[in-house]
């Protein structure tokens, strides 16, 4: 993760502003200092950026098609749900059912009865 944040960083930095020129016609030793070190951050990072590039290249199909199946129907299960805090995280079943309960302590909607929480059996 440092490694991808240090070429935006790398890229600002190496960009001097428009208004601070100096009056010398070569750069200080400092700014060469400087110049060479974002350089050869950047040699060091093109691998990595590479590699981020290939996995953005093959997963993009397999995005695409999730989106274009799930979409609709997770859009139609956000505007159902109101306040997502009330439920507690999914759980697999075995048999790959996948079950989102509501807490026990939520506050029950206007439209829903009162439950007893759930019994908790082993599986």
């Amino acid at each position: 993760m440092k490694r991808f944040l240090a070429l935006p960083l790398a890229l600002l930095l190496s960009t001097t502003p428009l208004v601070a020129q100096e009056t010398e016609d070569s750069p200080s030793l400092m700014e060469r200092g400087a110049q060479m070190f974002f350089e050869g951050l950047l040699r060091e990072m093109a691998p990595a950026l590479d590699d981020l590039a290939a996995l953005v290249e093959e997963a993009g199909p397999a995005l695409e098609s999730f989106v274009t199946e799930m979409g609709p129907k997770l859009r139609s299960l956000l505007d159902e749900v109101e306040d997502w805090s009330v439920y507690e995280a999914p759980e697999v079943l075995p048999n790959g059912d996948i079950i989102i309960r509501r807490k026990p302590d939520a506050p029950q909607g206007p439209d829903l009865p009162a439950q007893d929480p759930p019994e908790q059996t082993d599986l």
